[in-house]
């Protein structure tokens, strides 16, 4: 009987094989994709061409190096990553004199930007395995705050909506003299009073934005744009502005962007790891759409050439044909906003890069209309781009200052003979290069903007402001970890020295999982969020440690204890981690920026803290107690 006893004791508090597998694994995998974060990242400045698919040349490169060597500053030789230029510096005092340095020797033709250079051993990188990704408040990155231009909201849509009452005219069979814009008003003047009574029907039912006001004595409609139509209007171009913003950071590639409206007519951008501004200006500070129009060819050389436009029409210059200049109707036929999908390719009969663009229902409705009218007749596809860019400048102390400029282009890229009604897909050609293209269909794809913004303000957190938050995290991490694990190996002997094992290994897979997640972003609050799950990760262990007391003292054997311990504590464990797990699921969907970092630390934290808790510290207590040849008298707890 006494031995049946035993037997059934030792088979009762046999660990299953395979969870000490999974364990093992889980530590192997994590502590190799967390092994990158040992290897900070170097100072660094990058130096990219002005013009977007340029490249720096052989001569910028040895003149940067060589002014570098004068200036007494040591570097690396100068390594190419896609197009741009990489010097690695020793630190970031060095950095911030090399960009100075760089700058000056180089002009206007390139720009240099801070940047850090990723110091991960090749063999790690060959298994995919990299650092986590920095918040703004850690690695550093920029800062930019964008001014929506409300004024052009207006004009262009009043203007669309002068397009639309033409159209609606039309369609009608309502003769009219003319159709013009004044601020909010729009006029439509008729040649007698029977038309304008006419045309009151088909234009209040398409311009239903519009009030239209009492009909008086004179032949014509006025229609205003009343206050709260003007308001949606700024709210949807802001909304629309952010929306087309925060997928362009997407397109980036930037984790944990932060991209948020900021009072009535501004919006923040905030792009960490990313110190080279240069390309995050030019993607978000430009405002690339597209416009298609009628040309009109009737209009004689002479006159093309004066730049006097006739009314109703726009003289606009041909890129990459210097001297011609297309006439373009002023009423669009479709607009970028109504893109819904670009794509880059190249053309199959030449090889020349092209941009096919995909328009929404609306769009190719209008299209349709418009090229079934014209077949035969040449349509052009006007290009329009609002760049902001930071020019140093000297002010009325004589400091060398930066100053934000905004400036307009606007060129024909393309003109073709419509051979047949169109729908809603077209290719774009006239491109001078894939660069070009492969950023015209981003720019398009990532939604054209509503107005124009101008950046109004650009910071740069520099990799030196991080690295302070860091240390202080870690200074808070370490302290918080010692009394910890302190207070476990008093209170708790051999157990506490389990509890404290697990720990650490905790801390391993928190850092190996984020670091495999692409879009996990560590933030100065995810830190914080680590130091929480430190503390809740031996809350587990004290239930667990605390009913095997208990059951001590109720007379249960050691390996009884160990097996009831962990067996009457689980439910409670998971009890209270899933109710933590729900509110930081709630804290990510709600909450942007670094409060979604912080609800991913947690979230992550709970999930490996119950892991260690419950497999990890009971794989360890089986190896020391559950699989000796003798049964332990008694346990160090």
């Amino acid at each position: 009987m006494i031995k049946k006893s035993a037997l059934l004791e030792r088979t009762m508090t046999r660990y299953p094989r395979w969870k000490f597998f999974l364990l093992m694994a889980a530590l192997v995998v994590c502590s190799l994709y967390a092994l990158p974060n040992l290897y900070p990242d170097a100072p660094a400045i990058q130096i990219s061409h002005s013009e977007a698919g340029g490249e720096v040349s052989a001569v910028a490169r040895q003149r940067v190096l060589s002014a570098l060597d004068a200036a007494g500053l040591a570097h690396g030789d100068g390594e190419v990553v896609g197009s741009s230029l990489l010097v690695r510096m020793n630190d970031t005092e060095a950095q911030l004199r090399a960009k100075d340095i760089a700058a000056s020797t180089l002009g206007d033709n390139y720009v240099v930007a801070l940047n850090l250079a990723a110091t991960t051993p090749q063999w790690l990188r060959d298994i995919g395995a990299s650092p986590m990704n920095l918040g703004l408040d850690l690695r550093g990155g920029v800062h930019f705050l964008l001014q929506v231009d409300m004024d052009s909201v207006v004009k262009s849509r009043m203007e669309a909506w002068e397009g639309t009452a033409k159209l609606t005219l039309r369609d009608a069979g309502v003769r009219y003299r003319e159709v013009s814009v004044d601020g909010t008003t729009l006029i439509a003047t008729f040649g007698d009073q029977v038309a304008a009574d006419a045309a009151r029907a088909p234009l209040r039912q398409a311009l239903d934005k519009l009030a239209m006001q009492p009909a008086g004595d004179s032949p014509r409609i006025v229609m205003t744009l009343n206050e709260t139509a003007l308001k949606e209007m700024q709210d949807y171009a802001v909304d629309q502005n952010r929306t087309a913003l925060n997928k362009r950071v997407n397109e980036l590639g930037v984790a944990e962007a932060v991209v948020q409206r900021q009072g009535a007519d501004r919006i923040v951008v905030q792009l960490p790891g990313i110190q080279d501004a240069a390309t995050a200006r030019r993607i978000l500070g430009r405002t690339a759409t597209l416009e298609f129009r009628l040309v009109d060819n009737s209009v004689s050389s002479a006159r093309l050439r004066s730049g006097m436009a006739p009314p109703g029409l726009e003289f606009f210059p041909f890129k990459g044909q210097e001297g011609r200049i297309v006439a373009l109707n002023k009423s669009s036929i479709a607009t970028g906003d109504q893109v819904i999908d670009a794509k880059m390719g190249f053309d199959q009969q030449n090889g020349q890069p092209e941009v096919n663009v995909t328009l929404d229902s609306d769009g190719a409705r209008r299209m349709q209309r418009v090229t079934g009218k014209n077949v035969g007749n040449p349509m052009g596809v006007l290009f329009i781009e609002t760049k902001t860019d930071v020019k140093k400048v000297i002010d009325e102390d004589g400091n060398s200052v930066e100053q934000m400029t905004s400036s307009t282009d606007k060129y024909v890229i393309n003109v073709a003979t419509i051979q047949s009604t169109l729908g809603s897909r077209f290719r774009i050609t006239g491109l001078d290069n894939p660069a070009e293209a492969s950023e015209l269909a981003l720019l398009l794809r990532a939604g054209s903007l509503a107005a124009p913004v101008s950046i109004v303000e650009e910071r740069t957190v520099g990799p030196s402001l991080g690295a302070e938050n860091i240390e202080a995290g870690l200074k808070s991490m370490a302290l918080g970890l010692a009394l910890v694990l302190a207070f476990m190996v008093l209170w708790y002997k051999v157990f506490g020295l389990i509890a404290n094992v697990a720990l650490l290994g905790n801390l391993v897979i928190i850092v190996g999982v984020m670091s495999l997640i692409p879009g996990a972003t560590m933030t100065l609050p995810g830190i914080a969020g680590i130091v929480l799950t430190v503390g809740m990760a031996v809350d587990a262990n004290v239930l667990i440690f605390e009913r095997i007391r208990e059951d001590l003292r109720r007379g249960l054997s050691p390996r009884q204890a160990i097996e009831e311990g962990y067996a009457r504590a689980f439910t409670t464990i998971l009890d209270a981690n899933i109710t933590t797990l729900i509110v930081a699921v709630i804290l990510f969907a709600a909450g942007t920026g670094s409060v979604q970092g912080f609800a991913v630390t947690l979230f992550i934290g709970i999930l490996t803290s119950m892991f260690t808790a419950i497999i990890g510290t009971r794989a360890m207590a089986e190896m020391i107690y559950g699989r000796g040849a003798r049964a332990p008298s008694k346990l160090s707890i």
